[in-house]
């Protein structure tokens, strides 16, 4: 849609998930990595014990880490993993300031040859490239059921097809 400038401005492309056990989270993670490429970051957000790690776990061996392998990075900050390509796997939550996350070496994590999964991602959102995926992680009161959002920006939109077929078992009803 053109603006008043006439730049046309996209909208991010959105598909929105249940998942009704850590099982499902690993597996919906095993499905985004059958899409990801070099070079691509994953900004995990949402609620505190939502599945975030465990959404990291089957990324990884979706992209050929040994399972077992993968464990929060709480209090590490980042973990390196060799699958097909390099997996870094950041967790910021306990960072306080941008600054401290460019100490930790952030750009050089964003390694071309390697995809980067980052917990707690929408903290340093503007650090982040600008056609990264987000998956937003919610738990609901009543049950162990997750709710997730996955949006991608217009560079996501050639394997935008191939990234809903990969998830098409958890699509919300009705979405």
């Amino acid at each position: 849609m053109p603006t008043a400038t006439g730049t046309v401005r996209t909208m991010p492309l959105t598909i929105r998930l249940v998942v009704p056990a850590a099982s499902d989270m690993q597996a919906l993670g095993e499905g985004v990595a059958s899409v990801l490429q070099p070079g691509d970051v994953v900004a995990l957000t949402g609620d505190l014990g939502a599945g975030k790690t465990t959404f990291v776990q089957g990324a990884a061996r979706g992209l050929g880490v040994e399972d077992g392998r993968v464990t929060s990075p709480t209090f590490t900050l980042v973990k390196e993993y060799r699958g097909r390509f390099p997996v870094y796997h950041l967790d910021v939550y306990r960072l306080d300031r941008i600054q401290e996350v460019i100490d930790l070496g952030f750009e050089e994590l964003l390694d071309p040859d390697g995809v980067a999964f980052v917990e707690w991602g929408d903290a340093i959102e503007g650090l982040l490239p600008e056609e990264h995926l987000e998956l937003l992680l919610r738990t609901r009161a009543d049950d162990d059921v997750r709710s997730a959002v996955l949006t991608g920006g217009s560079g996501w939109s050639v394997r935008w097809e191939h990234l809903e077929a990969a998830v098409a078992q958890w699509r919300e009803p009705g979405a």
